[in-house]
């Protein structure tokens, strides 16, 4: 029987294109949305991939959710924790709400999430934990001190984790993409996009959704076993490690 994949905020841009490359590599997935009704839906009905509703900044509610995952289809062995969101501004400007949201968000629903398979990846003896990060999380952005901090924060416990995990056949690794083609970045001005952005980007574009969760598919295989505590920078050269 085929593995769960588990893919939070995997109903919309680059979530969705890792949660529908991991179901036609021959996974069950389940994709998690925090808000958007209409989108998941429409997800669900164009993809017939599970979709279910809750946030992960509440613990509680990460663990009631992926035991009705865990009834309806099966263990999580694969979990890719993908939602985010963006809060950005100056740092002078910055609030309060705006800085526990991002990190709450961005990192600690990481904890939320992980905790909460870790232990059923240890008694089954494997695991797949795959962090999307960021860019910014590696080289800072200016107007993003909560989500650079956070992401640099899904890259350290990425590392530390995977020390953990190694001894019972459980990865972990994060992605760091770029500048991607998803509504959020193409919803940015074209003059900015072609004059300010593209030009920073040596292969001269923007990546795909698909690009990325190519490298989901990579990270999740059975035999992708030795790969774990990495990151892979899918920015078109943007920024170096």
């Amino acid at each position: 029987m085929s593995r769960v994949a588990l893919v939070t905020g995997g109903t919309r841009g680059i979530g969705a294109a890792i949660s529908m490359a991991l179901k036609n590599a021959g996974y069950r997935v389940a994709a998690t949305y925090a808000g958007n009704e209409e989108k998941a839906r429409a997800f669900h009905e164009e993809t017939g991939i599970a979709v279910y509703r809750w946030d992960v900044t509440d613990y509680d509610a990460c663990g009631a959710g992926i035991s009705k995952v865990e009834n309806d289809i099966g263990p999580v062995e694969i979990l890719v924790n993908n939602a985010g969101i963006t809060r950005d501004a100056m740092f002078h400007k910055m609030t309060a709400q705006q800085w526990h949201e991002v990190v709450s968000t961005n990192l600690t629903g990481l904890f939320n999430m992980t905790h909460q398979v870790w232990s059923g990846m240890r008694d089954r003896n494997f695991g797949r934990v795959i962090n999307i990060s960021s860019i910014n999380g590696q080289k800072g952005q200016m107007g993003q001190a909560n989500y650079s901090a956070a992401k640099a924060g899904d890259i350290g416990f990425t590392k530390a984790l995977a020390q953990e995990g190694a001894i019972k056949n459980i990865t972990v690794n994060a992605i760091c993409p770029g500048y991607i083609g998803t509504e959020m970045v193409l919803a940015v001005p074209e003059k900015v996009l072609n004059e300010k952005i593209i030009p920073q980007i040596p292969v001269g574009r923007l990546g795909q959704p698909d690009e990325v969760a190519r490298c989901v598919v990579f990270l999740a295989a059975d035999d992708a076993g030795f790969i774990t505590g990495s990151t892979i920078t899918a920015n078109g050269g943007q920024f170096f490690v």
